[in-house]
């Protein structure tokens, strides 16, 4: 009798097994949220690494910039206001004129080299821009109709300058403004020669060109 009631009972599962099963899945669970955590930390960590290496990079080339500025401004050919350079008219060119005086030319040169790293790895180009006084072009001068043509032709002078010392075509455009942005009155010839003046102003660089320059670093084309 007890036989048969011995023989009906079906054993019951061990009370461990199903215990170790469950820890094993948790120890995978949190082995696997670990890892997890260490990757995203190391991509963290590697990330604040770049982002300070570009940092220093950026403030070396600004400093390099600064550097290249300091004598410049002490002389007061040039001027610096919020990130914009600006250049008398007198110390690159003549009267009515488009052609680099030697002293401007120097000067450009000077700033290619400096202008031209601070640009390197930033999606930026340099803008540079014309401007002149609200004086007519004197009547004799048959190159250029008025102050637009004049301002346009000296912001090329100076681009194709910086070009020839260094700095990639690609970076550099020219833009016009004639007398229409004074920085100073017209009314006397210290205020005129302050608008006789070239500006150097880093700008993004155009969608389009941007992709097409990421497009061939990526082609492996400079």
């Amino acid at each position: 009798m007890n036989d048969e009631i011995d023989g009906g009972v079906e054993p019951t599962a061990p009370v461990w097994a199903a215990f170790g099963d469950l820890m094993a899945a948790l120890l995978g669970a949190f082995v696997l949220i670990l890892v997890g955590v260490i990757g995203m930390q190391l991509e963290a960590s590697t990330r604040l690494a770049n982002e300070v290496k570009q940092r220093q990079i950026e403030t070396q080339r600004r400093k390099t910039l600064e550097q290249a500025l300091a004598g410049p401004l002490a002389a007061g050919r040039v001027t610096l206001v919020n990130g914009r350079i600006g250049i008398s008219g007198n110390v690159l060119f003549a009267l009515n004129s488009d052609q680099l005086q030697p002293q401007g030319r120097e000067l450009l040169k000077s700033l290619a080299g400096p202008l031209a790293a601070y640009l390197r790895d930033r999606d930026q180009i340099l803008m540079v821009s014309g401007f002149a006084d609200d004086q007519q072009v004197h009547a004799g001068n048959r190159r250029f109709a008025d102050n637009w043509e004049l301002s346009a032709q000296r912001a090329l002078t100076v681009t194709r300058a910086f070009i020839d010392a260094g700095v990639p075509a690609q970076s550099v455009f020219a833009a016009a403004f004639g007398s229409e942005q004074p920085v100073s009155s017209n009314a006397d010839e210290a205020g005129r020669a302050k608008n006789r003046r070239v500006e150097i102003a880093a700008v993004p660089r155009p969608a389009s060109s941007s992709a097409r320059t990421q497009t061939g670093a990526r082609d492996g084309h400079e």
